[in-house]
């Protein structure tokens, strides 16, 4: 990207993360790059478009994370239980989050309207996050650690928890008070053993 193009998408994901992509305007992103309203249609034809530019290059590290590098060491780690794996990957994607708050929010607030970013999404999540969930997945059944299940619902069950957990502490309740590392543990409790009381 030139000097001019990184200042007009950072002012971008700015102001689509505060207002949303509808509520923004070319020019507002233009005032708060530092250049004219043209200098962003030389660079990109529609406003969807510096959408799209933003959103696409982070979709596969946000929403197939095992396509990010960091990421992989944590999928390929050896884990002698299901436990550790389920924390590590908490802990990873509650950093990259971290990081990355005003992008997720844009493709939170934007998914539901853009075929282009589901259908993203969708090529992204299948060839990148479940062949390697489900490997996964498989592995801690045929070791007696997870039950038998669907592998595919197992994964489900396991990723939703997941982000579930991460929009609750970044996006639904960002300022309540928050014991992370013990929140870890209770979703980690959840997922491998639901709400009920173990029966005796």
């Amino acid at each position: 990207m030139t000097d001019k193009q990184m200042k007009i998408v950072q002012a971008a994901v700015e102001i689509f993360s505060e207002k949303g992509f509808a509520g923004s305007s070319t020019s507002e992103i233009a005032q708060k790059a530092g250049v004219a309203e043209g200098t962003i249609f030389r660079h990109y034809k529609t406003k969807k478009e510096l959408l799209l530019s933003i959103v696409a290059p982070i979709m596969t590290k946000l929403i197939a994370p095992f396509a990010a590098k960091d990421f992989m060491k944590v999928l390929d780690a050896d884990y002698p239980k299901v436990e550790d794996f389920l924390r590590a990957i908490l802990i990873n994607r509650l950093e990259f989050a971290r990081k990355n708050l005003p992008i997720l929010k844009i493709f939170l607030h934007e998914i539901p309207f853009h075929p282009e970013l589901r259908e993203q999404f969708k090529a992204t999540a299948a060839k990148l996050v479940l062949e390697r969930a489900n490997k996964v997945v498989r592995h801690f059944q045929a070791e007696g650690q997870l039950i038998e299940m669907p592998t595919a619902t197992s994964v489900r069950l396991i990723v939703t928890s997941i982000i579930g957990f991460i929009l609750t502490r970044f996006l639904m309740l960002p300022d309540a008070e928050w014991d992370e590392a013990q929140e870890i543990e209770h979703t980690i409790h959840f997922i491998l053993h639901g709400l009920s009381p173990r029966e005796p």
